[in-house]
């Protein structure tokens, strides 16, 4: 029996999938992909943007800034630059890696 160190989830999610998470439409997600330069999606051969977990996250830490904090588009862009080293704080893993587990209970719900 092995330990598994990465979370169970989606390797990709889509445009869609992600706007669903943060309940905002997938305009702002395209915005916030132009405006920030650390949302980086892959595309598939169609052109669609396929995100990464690591994107997801990169996401909600804007989603923070601007809509919750209410920081401008370039104070944002400031905080994220200043604190890309400090932004990985303890409490924000917990609560990632808590949000992780409850979509992936969500979606094991659904297949039963």
């Amino acid at each position: 029996m092995t330990l598994r160190t990465k979370p169970i989830g989606k390797l990709y999610y889509r445009i869609g999938e992600v706007a669903d998470m943060f309940k905002v439409n997938t305009s702002l997600i395209r915005f916030y992909e132009k405006e920030f330069d650390i949302i980086k999606p892959h595309r598939n051969k169609k052109g669609n943007r396929l995100f990464t977990q690591n994107d997801v996250d990169h996401f909600h830490a804007i989603f923070h800034l601007i809509k919750e904090k209410g920081y401008t588009l370039d104070g944002a862009k400031l905080q994220l630059r200043e604190n890309r080293v400090a932004s990985k704080a303890p409490e924000q893993d917990v609560l990632n890696s808590l949000l992780r587990m409850k979509r992936f209970l969500l979606e094991l719900r659904e297949q039963l």
